[in-house]
């Protein structure tokens, strides 16, 4: 589908664009709150600045996607395909990425509190300075992720693998580790 046709049905109300392809598409600073992406194809599309609040965009593919500075809460992402997707800046506060692929996603500066990624692989991942703050990572992978100077506080990574993880300078009071034990 192409932009502008994709632009108009919105706008005329339509929200439900399940499995629909928009591979390469640029919707940047589109406002696209509750829309319905399930499934679709939005491999390297350009969503920079976008707001895609409430939207159900569960088991779609967005690898190489750029949502840098998107707003995006409360999404719901569950299975989503993010591999090396940009979202540096992006507001994901209260989102749901429980089992998305993010491997080698660009999440620095980002807003995470309150985020679901519990079983989500989030291996060498860029979370440098995001803020993870109650986050559930319960069996995420984060293995060669830099979390430098990210915000973990009151997060949950029981049952997370954090091997290789660059955890320098990050925040961690209250944070359940993979052990089960809690930081104080």
């Amino acid at each position: 589908m192409e932009t502008q046709e994709f632009l108009s049905r919105y706008a005329a109300g339509e929200r439900d664009f399940s499995h629909v392809n928009l591979t390469q598409v640029c919707l940047t600073k589109a406002n696209l709150i509750g829309v319905h992406l399930i499934g679709a194809h939005l491999i390297s599309a350009d969503l920079r600045g976008a707001d895609l609040t409430d939207a159900h965009i569960s088991q779609a593919k967005l690898n190489q996607a750029n949502l840098a500075d998107a707003r995006m809460i409360e999404v719901c992402l569950i299975s989503a395909e993010m591999v090396g997707a940009d979202l540096s800046g992006a507001d994901l506060t209260n989102a749901n990425l429980s089992g998305a692929n993010l491997s080698y996603v660009k999440l620095g500066g980002a807003k995470l509190s309150g985020v679901n990624l519990a079983a989500t692989d989030l291996t060498g991942a860029d979370l440098r300075g995001a803020d993870l703050s109650g986050a559930n990572l319960k069996g995420a992978k984060l293995s060669q992720a830099d979390l430098d100077g990210a915000d973990l506080d009151g997060a949950d990574l029981d049952g997370a693998d954090i091997d290789g993880a660059n955890m320098r300078r990050t925040e961690l009071a209250g944070t359940k580790m993979p052990d089960g034990t809690v930081h104080h």
